[in-house]
């Protein structure tokens, strides 16, 4: 059984930070790419930012210079740090991870519960 949970989600005011934590636990044999995605209230889910194995990253447009995505694969943890939030930064974020478990006979996606994020004076 393998499972994602985030954590550093809350209410921030315009301009703040905040730090995105996903840690998957369980029976793993390795992980690819580590992705945060976020969904805002009626819309569809859009990916923030991906980081490979081997720690090539990839940003949305919108959070470029503003958000950076790391690993620790040790911990089998991927992280978001925030900066120069906006209001528009406001939604559910979730953690994502494609990962081959141990005994498995191929590649799996599993996602986070999703932690919110709100941005608001």
């Amino acid at each position: 059984q393998v499972q994602l949970v985030e954590s550093g989600g809350g209410l921030v005011q315009p301009g703040g930070s905040l730090r995105l934590s996903c840690a998957a636990s369980g029976s793993i044999f390795s992980i690819d790419a580590m992705d945060w995605y976020r969904q805002a209230p009626g819309k569809q889910r859009e990916s923030v930012a991906t980081i490979t194995s081997v720690g090539m990253t990839n940003y949305a447009d919108s959070v470029k210079g503003r958000f950076t995505i790391s690993r620790d694969n040790l911990k089998n943890t991927v992280y978001l740090q925030m900066n120069s939030l906006k209001p528009e930064d406001t939604a559910v974020y979730y953690c994502y991870a494609r990962l081959w478990e141990k005994g498995g006979s191929n590649w799996t996606n599993y996602w986070g519960q999703g932690t919110q994020v709100t941005v608001s004076s």
